[in-house]
């Protein structure tokens, strides 16, 4: 049998686990089923993952950076700031209108999580996580487009999380693409103001990845 590395061992999971998840619901991913749809041992499951909360963790970890380098690969060197924005949650909602099986996953594990006493605290990793992610994205693009945010960043993400929220949600309630578009043009806009230019000319700086050294 041919080995796999550690880490397509937990990327071959992970995977597995959104299927089931996106096919049956949480409550049928147990880790014997993830295992049966990734075709390997309930010993390979164990030996990628200390626990099942574990491997939730990282799927959410691995739909978070998904979008965040969706997003961040979209700013264009020497951009505005409202053409940055419009561009991240455009990148953003395609990543959504890419798979919206995976979307969908995410809402259900948070339902899920805030229904299962023991996961309660998942919910609120999964929304710190989101929130981290944007933060990097809105420095960057402040930075690149030489502009300060007149609210502390974390706020003004809290605010970018709210908006993505009620644009997948919609999106995914009813299928309204050109209104999605229209929702994020005007969010762009919103956001924009919340900015002011920095005194003299703007220092661009190269973009990073934010979980970049």
């Amino acid at each position: 049998m041919t080995r796999i590395s550690a880490s397509d061992r937990r990327a071959a999971l992970l995977e597995a686990a959104f299927r089931v998840i996106a096919a049956q619901g949480v409550s049928a991913a147990t880790t014997r089923a993830i295992v049966a749809e990734a075709d390997m041992s309930l010993a390979s499951f164990h030996y990628a993952f200390e626990s099942r909360d574990e491997m939730m963790r990282q799927l959410i970890g691995s739909v978070v950076e998904n979008q965040a380098v969706a997003a961040f690969a979209s700013l264009r060197y020497g951009s505005d700031i409202r053409t940055a924005l419009r561009d991240g949650l455009q990148a953003f909602f395609d990543v959504v209108v890419g798979d919206p099986a995976r979307e969908q996953t995410m809402f259900e594990l948070m339902q899920y999580s805030l229904r299962t006493p023991e996961l309660r605290g998942l919910p609120r990793e999964q929304y710190a996580s989101y929130r981290n992610a944007v933060s990097g994205l809105l420095e960057t693009a402040a930075a690149d487009t030489g502009v300060t945010w007149l609210l502390p960043v974390d706020d003004v993400a809290r605010i970018v999380v709210t908006i993505t929220d009620g644009i997948t949600l919609a999106w995914l309630a009813d299928g309204d693409t050109a209104a999605a578009h229209r929702v994020i043009e005007v969010a762009a806009t919103s956001l924009a103001s919340l900015t002011r230019p920095l005194a003299g000319d703007p220092t661009l700086v190269p973009l990073r990845h934010p979980t970049s050294a």
